[in-house]
């Protein structure tokens, strides 16, 4: 029987995109690499566990959720999150941020400081730029603040950013919109007195992601299946997102999807669900 593998997830780091697997194995993903694997036939997708431990039943979870938890896990990986508010006192410092998807699509978010960029790149962040840097609960507060005064949200769908991710603006027009968001933000009333303002300074990922002369994709995998396939050539990775060329087209892959599966080496195959892609039909001209 081939050697099957599980993998973690896709990591960012100063060095690009790489998959981990069970073991620490990595895989970098550089553009033009061939991805090729298969699911194990007969296999089940398996709770991944929370915050480093297995889960104790091993329960089976659905093909197409990209957290690949069981109900318990989540509520389990929850209980400590700062996303989910359940880690108030946090003594790390924080950034606030401003990140650019594509044409009106411009989110408030923070991370912690010793992150660095980290967070901007596995959400896919096409641009961005820190806007204040402080305590938790007062970057809480400015997210807050901007979401009540301008309007901004703190999440952009995912399936959103892939719509507009082959026909984006030249890299000198994506920061025009982060620009205006932040001038606004920096003078509001309420802004928390313990959060030092952070001057506009645009980071763009467009080099990092491969996002250059990006085709069109034509199908997103909606999930992977015990005895599927996939292979195909990696010509762009944003956030969790793998775009490959493949023999059914330019087939987008959130690598989300592959953990919890027994994956085995594979050809260049392609035998898994896709659903049409989605492209933008509308976008706005501006945030405001």
């Amino acid at each position: 029987m081939a050697q099957a593998w599980r993998c973690t997830g896709l990591r960012w780091s100063g060095d690009g995109a790489v998959l981990v697997w069970e073991g620490g194995v990595r895989s970098a993903l550089p553009r033009g690499k061939r991805v090729a694997f298969g699911v194990v036939t007969g296999g089940a997708r398996t709770c991944v566990g929370a915050r480093g431990h297995a889960c104790p039943v091993r329960a089976a979870v659905s093909g197409r959720s990209a957290g690949a938890r069981c109900e318990e896990c989540a509520r389990l990986d929850r209980a400590h999150s700062v996303a989910a508010d359940t880690f108030a006192d946090d003594p790390r410092p924080y950034h606030v941020y401003l990140a650019w998807f594509g044409t009106g699509m411009v989110k408030v978010g923070i991370t912690a400081v010793e992150r660095g960029p980290a967070r901007l790149l596995e959400q896919g962040a096409v641009c961005f730029s820190w806007l204040g840097r402080g305590p938790l609960m007062a970057a809480r507060r400015a997210e807050e603040l901007l979401r009540a005064a301008l309007k901004v949200p703190d999440r952009i769908p995912y399936a959103d950013k892939r719509a507009v991710r082959a026909a984006l603006p030249g890299v000198g027009e994506r920061g025009a919109e982060i620009a205006g968001v932040h001038a606004r933000a920096v003078v509001l009333d309420g802004w928390p007195e313990s959060l030092e303002r952070e001057p506009f300074q645009v980071v763009d990922h467009g080099e990092a992601f491969g996002l250059e002369g990006l085709p069109p994709a034509d199908g997103v995998v909606s999930e992977l299946v015990a005895g599927g396939a996939v292979g195909g050539e990696v010509l762009a990775v944003a956030g969790p997102d793998l775009h490959l060329a493949t023999e059914r087209g330019v087939i987008v892959l959130d690598t989300r999807l592959m953990t919890g599966w027994e994956l085995t080496a594979g050809d260049t195959g392609f035998s898994v669900p896709v659903r049409e892609f989605r492209e933008a039909t509308v976008q706005q001209d501006g945030l405001f």
